[in-house]
C-alpha cells in the first residue's frame, strides 16, 4: 500500500470502518517468489465467511478526463503484471485465496450517486465507489488496451456483467459497524 495514495487510503479507511481483518502490504520493495520477481499486491483480507482476498487496488476517477470535457466511463484498466501478479499471490497463498481487483472510484463533483449506492463511502470529505472483479474472471476476458505501456481492460458489457459491489467480494453485504 501506498500511504499517499488517497484511493488505497479511502480503501483502507472503509475496510477498518466495517471491521474487515487486513495486512496492508508495503508496496516500496518488490517481492520475490522463489526465484521469480512478482509485482507486490495492496491488501491480504481475511474477512467474515471464510473470505480470503489478495488486493490489488486501481484508482480511478468517475467521470475521467479534462474537467471541461467529462468522460462518464467507468474505467477498468490495469497493467497486466497485476493481473499476474494477483494470480500468483492467490497460489502462493493457498486453497480458498482469490486474487481481486478493486476498482475505487472518487465521485467528481457535480455528479453524485445516491446515498443509498451499497459500497458508497465517505473519505475525507470525497466519495469513493468500491467495487471487486475477481481476478480470474476479469482476466479471462480481458483485451489489449495498450501494447507499450502493456495494459488491459475489459469491454464495457462485460465488466457490467462481472462487477460487484466490493462487500460482495467478502460474501456477503457488510453492515457499518455502529
Amino acid at each position: 500500500m501506498k500511504r499517499d495514495n488517497h484511493y488505497e487510503a479511502a480503501f483502507e479507511a472503509y475496510l477498518r470502518d466495517r471491521g474487515i481483518g487486513f495486512i496492508a502490504v508495503d508496496e516500496a520493495r518488490r517481492t520475490m517468489l522463489g526465484d521469480t520477481d512478482v509485482k507486490s499486491l495492496d491488501f491480504i483480507i481475511v474477512g467474515p465467511h471464510d473470505a480470503r482476498l489478495v488486493v490489488d487496488v486501481k484508482g480511478r476517477r468517475f467521470p475521467g478526463g479534462a474537467i471541461a470535457k467529462p468522460r462518464k466511463v467507468w474505467q477498468n484498466w490495469a497493467e497486466r503484471e497485476d493481473i499476474d501478479g494477483l494470480i500468483r499471490w492467490a497460489e502462493v497463498l493457498g486453497t480458498g485465496y482469490r486474487g481481486v481487483l478493486a476498482f475505487v472510484y472518487q465521485i467528481m463533483p457535480p455528479y453524485a450517486l445516491p446515498d443509498d449506492t451499497t459500497d458508497l463511502f465517505v473519505f475525507r470529505d470525497a466519495y469513493y465507489l468500491m467495487r471487486g472483479i475477481e481476478v480470474r474472471a476479469y482476466q479471462e476476458r480481458m483485451r489489449r488496451r495498450s501494447e507499450r505501456w502493456d495494459t488491459v481492460h475489459l469491454p464495457t458489457a462485460d465488466f457490467r456483467k462481472l462487477v460487484r459491489p466490493f462487500s460482495e467480494m467478502l460474501g456477503t453485504r457488510v453492515p457499518v459497524l455502529e
